[in-house]
Parts: C-alpha cells; structure tokens; sequence
C-alpha cells in the first residue's frame, strides 16, 4: 500500500535519542543514513525521521521541497523493504539525513532512495540468519 501515514514516522524522542546513540550508519551521498533494528509501538515494520539541516539550506521553502521530495520517493519504494521486515518480524528505525549542498532532481533523489531501501534489505536479511 503506498500510502505514509502518521505512525510510519519516527516522532519518539525516546527512541530517537537511542538512535543516534547507539544506531548504525552508512552514507549513500547525498544522504547520512542512521538506523537501528527496534521494537515499536506500532504494526508498521518501519518508521522513518527525515532531516534537512539548516546550515545547507536556509529558506525553509527549500527543506520543506526536500523534504517533499524524499517522503513520495520513499511511499513508492517502501513495500519491498517492508515486506522483508514483516517476514523476519522485525521492526526497523531509521533517520534519513540529507548532507548534500544542492538540490537534487526528483528522479537522482528517488534512485539514492532506492538504493538505501535495498540496502537496507540486505542488512535486514544479513542480519536475519
């Protein structure tokens, strides 16, 4: 289903905190991506926190058209990565940290998106055995 809804973002502080603290990275430029396998509170199998600093892009109008951009890509590419963590039954966080100086295209931002989804996947499968 391609729909993101409310409880598929990451708004605990709780669990935000531990990921930053004790989470995984990789860097897929332009993007920082921090994760960490959890319990949630929710049936999801993912919840997602995207960032833009401020110190790249000083006109809001500009985060808030990333940030635009990242969350369709990531609607219409999640369903693979989420049905393997339904299958292992895991639940998964992650923060997507956009660290680039310009302001990609749709399209270069979806193909980053995809390959950090995938990934993701592998860690996720990796990790399962």
């Amino acid at each position: 289903m391609q729909t993101f809804r409310k409880d598929e973002r990451l708004c605990s502080k709780k669990i935000i905190h531990k990921l930053f603290l004790e989470g995984n990275d990789f860097s897929e430029f332009p993007f920082k991506v921090i994760w960490m396998f959890v319990s949630l509170s929710t049936e999801n199998a993912t919840q997602i926190l995207i960032s833009i600093p401020k110190k790249n892009f000083k006109k809001a109008v500009d985060r808030n058209y990333l940030k635009r951009m990242i969350r369709e890509a990531y609607r219409l590419n999640k369903a693979t990565l989420q049905g393997s963590l339904s299958a292992n039954q895991r639940q998964l966080a992650f923060s997507l940290i956009y660290i680039g100086k310009n302001i990609l295209t749709y399209k270069e931002i979806e193909n980053k998106i995809i390959l950090i989804l995938q990934r993701l996947q592998q860690l996720n499968e990796n990790n399962s055995e």
